[in-house]
């Protein structure tokens, strides 16, 4: 067997949720226990709302791209919309819905930690992924890195089509997904509230 036939996306895919979730239950772990220097400032509470509007951009985002990519992913190259100024969008607007979750504690270095955390699990994905892509599609996939970031975006390569075949299950579960993002909101309110009334213990201050 090829390694084209025997490449599994969807295991792929669910061996980088396992790692972020990995992650993520750790560095929330390391939440707990810490806290922002600059506690209810107004430098804090920007941070927690520039992060929130990030998190609005991810998830509109990443739902906008399933309306390209939403089962397409293995059958043809996608190049236009999203797909035509980066050949990861998607995961772009994670990027910045990782780093939005972050600042929900309204700490510079814990929102650097869950974007660096999620850039490293989808960089790893995603040489899996060129890997696959490279062997199933050859030089029309060639031509396409070639032309397009991986991650970017060059807006001046930005070309869109006429019409779209979207899929509704796809863009729904995609939507879904994003909007776990928006669960940070009330987890890190409630460390910070928990940690005012004593009941967890703030043993690290983090700019």
């Amino acid at each position: 067997m090829s390694a084209v036939q025997g490449f599994d996306l969807q295991r792929v895919q669910k061996l980088r949720k396992l790692a972020l979730l990995v992650g993520i239950v750790a560095v929330v772990a390391l939440a707990f226990f810490t806290r922002s220097v600059g506690g209810e400032t107004a430098l804090h509470e920007g941070l927690e709302a520039f992060g929130l509007a990030l998190i609005a951009v991810c998830i509109v985002g990443r739902a906008w791209c399933s309306l390209y990519i939403g089962g397409r992913k293995k059958a043809e190259i996608v190049d236009r919309g999203p797909y035509s100024i980066s050949r990861n969008p998607l995961y772009v607007f994670s990027f910045m819905g990782a780093f939005g979750v972050g600042a929900q504690t309204g700490s510079v270095t814990l929102a650097s930690v869950f974007l660096l955390l999620t850039v490293a699990v989808f960089y790893a994905t995603v040489k899996r992924e060129e890997a696959w892509l490279t062997g199933a599609f050859g030089q029309t996939y060639l031509d396409y890195c070639a032309r397009t970031p991986r991650f970017g975006p060059d807006f001046s390569k930005w070309r869109d089509a006429e019409t779209l075949d979207v899929r509704p299950r796809f863009f729904l579960t995609t939507l879904r997904d994003g909007l776990v993002f928006l669960l940070a909101v009330p987890l890190f309110e409630s460390v910070e509230k928990l940690q005012d009334i004593g009941w967890l213990s703030a043993l690290i201050r983090l700019p």
